[in-house]
C-alpha cells in the first residue's frame, strides 16, 4: 500500500536538501507532480497532501483528471508531445506546456488559445533521434517566426537527459541548456522571457536543481509503494 503522504514529505525533502547544496533560495524550485502513472482518484489523493502543481504528458489523461480536480487551486502542466489536432481540446485548460517542438504547433495554439499561454521550448540537447524538440543551432533562429505570437509566452526551455546517461552526460547537458536559456533570455525578446528552466525527474532531478531547474517533473517517487 501507497503511503502517498510520507512519499510526498520524502520528495519535497530530498528537493529542499538539493536546493540547499546548490545554494540556492528555498522557493526557487517548483515541484511538479507527474500523475500519468495513476488514476484520478490517486491523482485526487496526492493533492490532498499539498500538491499545488500537477501534469500530465497525454491529452485524455490531462482532460480526464481535469475534470476530477477542477474545483482544486492547482496549477496544471501538460508535459507531454501534444498533436496539432489535439489542441483545440486542452489549450485553454493549460497553464504551462513543457512541449513546444515546432512552427506548426505554435500557430495551432495561438489559432486556439483564448489567452497567452505559458510554453517552454522543448530542446534536443543530446540531439537523440527519438526525442522530440529543436536542436540547440535551431532555437534562435526559430524566435523570429515565433515573435509574431501573442498567445505564445515563451518562459523558457524544456530539455530531458538520455535514458542511459552517466551522471557526467546528464550534468553537461542541463548545464548546456542552462547556458542557453540565459542567453536567449539576454536578448529581451517581447513575451519570451526566458527565465524558467524545465529540466530534471524522479532519477535526475537533484543535477537539474544545480544546474539551475526551477521545475521539475517527478512521478514516479510519489506513488512507491
Amino acid at each position: 500500500m501507497m503511503n502517498l503522504k510520507k512519499n510526498k514529505e520524502t520528495v519535497f525533502e530530498r528537493v529542499n536538501q538539493s536546493i540547499k547544496a546548490a545554494n540556492r533560495p528555498a522557493d526557487s524550485v517548483q515541484i511538479i507532480a507527474v500523475t500519468k502513472y495513476v488514476d484520478a482518484s490517486v491523482a485526487r489523493d496526492l493533492c490532498e497532501t499539498g500538491i499545488k502543481h500537477i501534469a500530465e504528458n497525454r491529452v485524455d489523461k490531462f482532460l480526464d483528471k481535469y475534470e476530477t480536480l477542477k474545483e482544486k487551486k492547482l496549477t496544471w502542466h501538460l508535459i507531454g508531445t501534444l498533436q496539432r489536432r489535439k489542441v483545440k481540446e486542452v489549450i485553454n485548460y493549460v497553464d504551462y506546456f513543457h512541449a513546444l517542438d515546432s512552427v506548426k504547433l505554435a500557430a495551432e495554439i495561438q489559432k486556439r488559445a483564448a489567452h497567452p499561454i505559458k510554453c517552454f521550448l522543448q530542446v534536443n540537447i543530446s540531439e537523440e533521434e527519438t526525442k522530440h524538440g529543436f536542436k540547440v543551432s535551431e532555437v534562435e533562429p526559430v524566435l523570429s517566426e515565433l515573435e509574431a505570437f501573442d498567445k505564445i509566452e515563451l518562459v523558457g526551455l524544456m530539455t530531458m537527459a538520455p535514458l542511459l546517461a552517466t551522471k557526467e552526460e546528464i550534468a553537461d547537458i542541463f548545464a548546456r541548456a542552462q547556458e542557453l536559456n540565459q542567453r536567449l533570455q539576454n536578448l529581451r525578446i517581447p513575451h519570451m522571457p526566458f527565465t524558467e528552466l524545465s529540466m530534471g525527474m524522479s532519477g535526475d532531478y537533484d543535477i537539474a536543481i544545480q544546474k539551475g531547474a526551477t521545475f521539475v517533473r517527478i512521478g514516479s517517487a510519489f506513488f512507491k509503494e
